[in-house]
């Protein structure tokens, strides 16, 4: 398959064959950079970083994966260290910074933002995290993740808690799913329900069941990918209010579940999962910022035609 050039924008233009071709892609990378191989595999290239909103994982991971590939990185991560302060649009920001780069990775909290960035430029973009829409490679990660720890997708029952009405993480992973044979189980406050869009569109293609209490479907669960409640994407603060600590995942509530549970959370938590769960057989939302770096690894690599 060819994804030199290509942009990843949302996860929904990608095809299951194509989701499962970069999944592999990042198997063997996985196996490369564990022996230790050499991996300059983007030796000469630059990546740019265009952050306007805060960011440790991702960020982090995109400039650890570029430079574990041999490439450089420029860019910034807040658009106060940008021409943006001084009133230049996000269109010529990125018409300027592609001039300097092979690649280039967007996080703005506009809608649509990452779709216009690509509309512009010349290089790959890279949405990573575009508003309350979606954030495709943490979508991909999400999907590398489950397939390293549970050995397959197909045929999981997979339940996604927390805030899925603002949430981009959710969206991505649930139009990722849709490509699988699985179970959804939404689980959020009635304020926070996944958005229409993606619920209908989702519905069509897997069974999807909605709920408001985790404790009514712990047990049928193969996965429990755990959200935090967004206050920074609330326009009404007192809505917040209402939903804030909605839900506590802890060792009460696992001891609910089948053995074999696995919790993923996309990070970073608050106060959703207890630290007593981070030293069970449950907890693999560590273990996924390092499968988000392996991800990243083999996208950059694909996009700018070295894999």
């Amino acid at each position: 398959m060819e994804f030199k050039g290509r942009d990843i924008i949302s996860i929904r233009d990608f095809t299951r064959e194509e989701i499962d071709y970069i999944l592999r892609t990042a198997g063997k990378t996985e196996q490369m950079e564990a022996s230790q191989e050499q991996l300059n595999l983007l030796q000469g290239k630059f990546l740019g970083i265009t952050f306007f909103e805060p960011s440790t994982r991702t960020r982090l991971s995109f400039e650890a994966a570029m430079k574990k590939m041999g490439g450089g990185i420029i860019g910034f991560g807040e658009p106060e260290m940008s021409s943006v302060k001084k009133g230049e649009t996000l269109a010529d920001t990125i018409r300027v910074v592609e001039n300097y780069v092979d690649a280039l990775v967007l996080r703005h909290p506009m809608e649509g933002s990452a779709r216009l960035a690509a509309d512009f430029a010349e290089v790959p973009v890279i949405n990573a995290g575009s508003g309350a829409e979606e954030h495709p490679t943490q979508a991909l990660l999400d999907l590398y993740t489950i397939y390293k720890e549970k050995g397959q997708i197909d045929g999981l029952e997979i339940g996604i808690l927390g805030d899925l009405r603002y949430g981009r993480t959710v969206h991505s992973l649930s139009y990722a799913l849709a490509n699988y044979k699985v179970t959804l189980h939404l689980i959020s406050p009635p304020e926070l329900r996944m958005r229409r869009e993606v619920f209908w569109d989702i519905k069509g293609k897997i069974q999807v069941e909605q709920a408001e209490n985790v404790e009514d479907v712990i047990s049928r669960l193969d996965v429990l990918y755990v959200t935090r409640i967004q206050k920074e994407r609330f326009p009404d603060p007192a809505e917040y209010e209402r939903v804030k600590g909605a839900y506590k995942i802890d060792g009460e509530l696992l001891a609910k579940a089948k053995p074999e549970l696995i919790v993923m959370h996309p990070l970073p938590r608050v106060d959703e999962i207890t630290p007593e769960v981070d030293q069970t057989r449950h907890a693999v939302y560590f273990r996924q910022v390092r499968y988000g770096l392996i991800t990243r690894m083999a996208l950059l690599g694909l996009v700018m035609g070295a894999l």
